[in-house]
């Protein structure tokens, strides 16, 4: 690995005069009634990504979406139309969950022709039309054009499916701004192997964020993952990124690293020098259009020990590229102030044969562990930040992301309870 040296302190975060160098309060972490009106203020009003296209690849083929940050559960389906469309997972004739397996609370897919209650079979129509009344006579004056599924929002941007509750949003595009529009070209499409993980955090979901929107705990919360060599050398200088940009509520940093095949095989594993792969990806690039030239969003220092962009898409959706040619993506849902719903997935181009499989499926594994690592730190966090002794934390140059993060969370927030009061 190469040593690039770091810019002056300041250097980043003094670009944006707004965030502040001062200690920053994460109060908004622990606070049950300032969860509540992030809940209103942020999660009903901004737009979330909920999956992709390829999880509906035919007429018929719906998901379904819980999301308690909401406090909804939706429907995403293709119509014969082939437009994909969302609606509120709720029965029109008593408020029954209209789509559901054995457990209510759990999300399910599959290809239908129409939605069926499982109450008193009430029918819709892939378009969220009411198509089916059992016993229509018995009901008084019964007009089925008024009482079709809820409509919600939907776009689709790159592959990715948005959904937003709030019906004067601006449009998609816009919201997602210049840091979006600098990714289009990417070969999302060729990408649809996919390995996915989810678990239950007990932790605040912008907490998580933070543990992976910097570099400056690498050296240390992951030295046990690197050879011994490696590791002191990590040890020795610490981590810096190639460049961070905010545009606001959007922000994006870059790093070195992932340089394959390393020039030197002693500082990776056995089976990662076997298997031409580790947490970088595999090491073989694939040879798909839209990787050379890349997309001019990413890489925005230009530099040829380039590795890896994160973009985190305000509020819960980070999008990651690798240098190798696959990208990741990471969900954070809340369920309370204290606990969120954490989602991780790998895409990769299909493997061509056995030994491409397994390069995937080891730095799928590699991932895992990595993520448990930083994981493993957010419910000692939790804990003690909600003793509140302590609540304001100093952050550094590096931590740039972080401090956007949480000073938009707060200033969205006081904007909303701003507009309550007044």
């Amino acid at each position: 690995m190469a040593h690039f040296t770091k810019p002056a302190a300041g250097s980043w975060t003094q670009n944006y005069p707004e965030l502040g160098t001062a200690p920053v309060d994460y109060t908004d972490s622990i606070d049950p009634a300032f969860y509540e009106d992030e809940r209103q203020a942020i999660f009903r009003k901004s737009w979330l990504n909920v999956g992709r296209v390829n999880r509906l690849p035919k007429v018929g083929n719906y998901f379904t979406k819980e999301l308690a940050c909401v406090g909804t559960s939706l429907i995403i389906v293709r119509g014969a139309d082939q437009t994909i469309r969302a609606f509120h997972n709720v029965c029109r004739h008593r408020g029954n969950k209209l789509v559901w397996d054995d457990y209510p609370n759990e999300e399910t897919s599959g290809t239908c022709r129409q939605f069926t209650c499982k109450y008193h079979a009430w029918r819709y129509g892939l378009d969220g039309e009411l198509t089916f009344v059992q016993q229509e006579g018995e009901f008084f004056d019964l007009d089925k054009q008024q009482f079709g599924l809820k409509n919600v929002r939907c776009e689709v941007w790159q592959g990715f499916i948005f959904v937003n509750l709030d019906e004067n949003a601006r449009p998609l595009d816009e919201y997602l701004g210049p840091l979006a529009k600098g990714l289009e070209g990417y070969p999302f499409e060729q990408m649809t192997e996919v390995y996915s993980y989810k678990a239950e955090i007990g932790a605040n979901w912008k907490l998580f964020i933070d543990a992976f929107a910097e570099f400056y705990h690498a050296p240390v919360l992951h030295q046990k993952q690197a050879v011994k060599d490696e590791a002191d050398k990590l040890a020795g200088y610490g981590y810096e990124a190639l460049h961070y940009e905010i545009a606001a509520p959007h922000s994006m940093i870059s790093s070195w690293g992932g340089m394959a095949p390393p020039k030197d095989p002693s500082v990776v594993k056995p089976i990662e020098r076997e298997l031409r792969s580790g947490l970088f990806g595999p090491w073989d690039r694939p040879d798909i259009e839209g990787l050379d030239p890349l997309p001019e969003g990413l890489n925005p220092a230009r530099h040829k020990a380039w590795g890896i962009d994160e973009f985190e898409f305000f509020p819960n959706f980070s999008l990651l590229f690798w240098a190798p040619g696959w990208y990741l993506t990471y969900h954070y849902w809340p369920t309370a102030v204290n606990r969120h719903i954490f989602e991780a997935s790998l895409y990769f181009v299909p493997a061509k044969n056995a030994r491409e499989r397994l390069a995937q499926e080891l730095a799928a594994v590699t991932f895992k562990e990595y993520a448990l690592q930083d994981a493993n730190t957010l419910e000692a966090t939790q804990t003690m930040i909600a003793t509140r002794e302590v609540t304001d934390f100093p952050l550094n140059d590096q931590e740039i992301l972080l401090r956007h993060l949480h000073k938009t969370t707060q200033k969205i927030v006081e904007e909303y309870r701003n507009d309550r009061a007044g």
